[in-house]
């Protein structure tokens, strides 16, 4: 009888392979990468999905199916912030199936990513929105965008998306990403919630969302700089205990009356003596110059958060995302690690792309990956120039809390040495969600060391950080990040 039941398995099994290779789009399989020279460890896919026909609107994915077993590990989509940055930069910097190495004489580019998240899970990139990365439409009315619209539009892409690979519809489902997809993820999140109460087709398997160093609620992200800066030892106990005091422990107000003019001049003085610092990670050098930080905002003038609406968005290239921004301002795409810079336009210091962007504006690469021309589309920038965005949705505590009283799973992942959104701020707003804790405050272990510490609440919310990591936690710590995203995905505890 055991044999039986084994023989039974094993035909199951190689149906669902066979189906795989067989339902999958044979037109958007990946057979080469210009850089690689190898065997690739599972199968690669790429190209567009048209999210509104008529407009020719499309947005662009990379799919990296599972190195374990594809027809049962999870379907995880993975989004970067910005708002407008490719999320190809979680592919060539973070967890992707490849590193990025300088070529050298006599070697590859890409060399096999042993901590990989595609070891146990297949893994969606997505650019988005439309504009983004390869992403784009003939009607550049589709470039002015916001969050509401761009968590239908990547709803939409997962509806068809799970048309075109309908083996995968039966996976357990989860959405995560970094930074301002601290927005992108809740907000998608719902939208998929809100499909399965209108029993929209194909019906997604979605378990829950992870959010790293993610953006969430203006005042809890404004609050969270300054105690990380002490914490940190980066400003005195003096200087602490004064802006404390002058301020009343509240450091930024989300635009309501401001703050003191006393108050301002000691955030002032904790900017000036943290800005030569990388603010993505505290203990890197800074390659590309300096920044304000985020305390700027109490005393620059209003009229600058928004940018005219025939005003185009600077064409800078930068890597990083980060801060909240009071609700309805119109950002400069990519432009948002620190306040002043949303401001005044300073670009993002301390970040080099130069890798991603060569790469993936080789016309034998964007070939092999199904993108159009340079021609078509223009050439790729990690960080939109194109977009006009505004943040519309407000703060997402209430998102968190209605996912999470739905029995969706969620972790909040932080690297404890992002000074662009610290998890100090994090910490606070999952603490305020007022859930009971059940796993109280603890390490945990990875390759038999304290790779962080962790709290749990009820109602699946997770809160985590990550010892030494900076703003892109797997850029920094790869190994122990591919051990909290398994066990995480696993339902294990971490």
């Amino acid at each position: 009888m055991g044999r039986l039941v084994e023989a039974i398995i094993a035909s199951i099994l190689l149906s669902l392979c066979f189906t795989i290779t067989k339902s999958a789009p044979k037109s958007a399989l990946i057979t080469n990468l210009p850089g690689f020279n190898g065997t690739f460890p599972s199968k690669h896919y790429a190209g567009y999905v048209a999210i509104d026909k008529h407009r020719n609107k499309n947005l662009w994915y990379y799919f990296v199916e599972s190195e374990r077993n594809a027809s049962v590990d999870p379907v995880v989509l993975w989004l970067n912030g910005g708002p407008g940055c490719s999320s190809m930069d979680g592919f060539v910097y973070e967890h992707g199936p490849f590193n990025f190495e300088p070529k050298k004489k006599n070697s590859h580019l890409l060399h096999l990513n042993p901590y990989s998240w595609s070891k146990v899970s297949n893994i969606i990139y997505l650019d988005s929105p439309v504009g983004v990365g390869f992403s784009y439409s003939n009607d550049n009315a589709d470039y002015t965008t916001d969050d509401t619209k761009t968590a239908s539009d990547t709803h939409t892409f997962l509806l068809e998306w799970f048309k075109m690979f309908p083996e995968f519809q039966s996976n357990p489902f989860f959405i995560s990403g970094e930074s301002y997809a601290g927005i992108y993820v809740p907000t998608l999140a719902a939208e998929v919630v809100k499909g399965h109460k209108n029993v929209t087709k194909p019906v997604i398997n979605f378990k829950g969302y992870l959010v790293g160093n993610g953006v969430t609620d203006e005042v809890f992200d404004g609050n969270a700089l300054v105690p990380f800066t002490h914490g940190m030892g980066l400003i005195s106990d003096e200087l602490y205990e004064e802006t404390k005091l002058v301020c009343n422990g509240t450091y930024y107000t989300g635009g309501q009356s401001g703050v003191s003019k006393e108050c301002a001049g000691k955030l002032k003085t904790v900017s000036d003596t943290v800005n030569l610092l990388n603010l993505y990670n505290i203990l890197e050098p800074c390659y590309h110059g300096t920044s304000l930080s985020a305390l700027d905002i109490e005393f620059l003038p209003k009229s600058l958060l928004t940018l005219g609406k025939t005003e185009k968005p600077m064409a800078v290239r930068k890597r990083m995302f980060g801060r909240a921004w009071p609700l309805g301002a119109v950002v400069r795409p990519g432009i948002v690690p620190s306040w002043s810079q949303l401001l005044a336009g300073f670009g993002v210091p301390c970040i080099d792309d130069t890798v991603a962007t060569k790469w993936l504006n080789d016309p034998a690469v964007r070939k092999a990956v199904h993108a159009k021309e340079e021609k078509a589309i223009g050439n790729w920038e990690l960080c939109s120039s194109n977009l006009e965005y505004r943040h519309d949705t407000g703060s997402m505590i209430e998102y968190h809390r209605n996912l999470t009283l739905s029995g969706f799973r969620a972790l909040i992942f932080s690297g404890d040495h992002d000074m662009c959104v610290p998890y100090t701020g994090s910490e606070a707003w999952t603490k305020a969600m007022g859930y009971k804790v059940v796993d109280e405050w603890r390490p945990w272990m990875s390759n038999n060391q304290v790779a962080g510490f962790t709290q749990g609440y009820a109602n699946n919310l997770t809160f985590l950080t990550i010892k030494g990591a900076g703003h892109t936690v797997p850029e920094y710590k790869p190994r122990e990040s591919l051990d909290f995203y398994s066990r995480f995905l696993a339902g294990e505890k971490i």
